[in-house]
């Protein structure tokens, strides 16, 4: 997978920031890859699984570490393949702008394994 804030777990997903980091109302964090699901599922806590989401949804819910701790309340977006802007399953994380938040949330992406995405990897998996 790669976070888009941009990153992959074991070379499946990227990851990777929609836009350059920096201070603003709301980051977007994009996570794409064939598990990327399951993977932002693993510290989101919403209403129902992001399993069970329909393509072209939005849930809100909370990013929470291992250890319990609500980091921020979010609202995801789910894309599952192959309509999907890179034709796989991806995942939008939009968090609040802060950036120790935005770091604290890509920490825990990149501890399940997901990667930065390099520049321009998310249009070169589109085609």
């Amino acid at each position: 997978m790669v976070i888009f804030v941009s990153y992959e777990f074991q070379r499946r997903y990227n990851n990777s920031y929609s836009y350059s980091p920096g201070v603003g109302a709301i980051s977007v964090i994009r996570v794409s890859g064939q598990d990327s699901i399951p993977a932002v599922e693993r510290i989101f806590s919403g209403s129902s699984p992001l399993s069970k989401a329909r393509t072209h949804t939005l849930k809100y819910g909370k990013i929470v570490t291992t250890e319990g701790e609500i980091l921020d309340d979010v609202v995801v977006s789910v894309f599952r393949s192959p309509k999907s802007y890179t034709g796989e399953d991806s995942v939008e994380i939009s968090c609040h702008g802060n950036p120790n938040i935005t770091r604290r949330i890509t920490e825990l992406l990149y501890n399940l394994g997901i990667r930065n995405a390099e520049p321009g990897e998310f249009t070169k998996r589109a085609f």
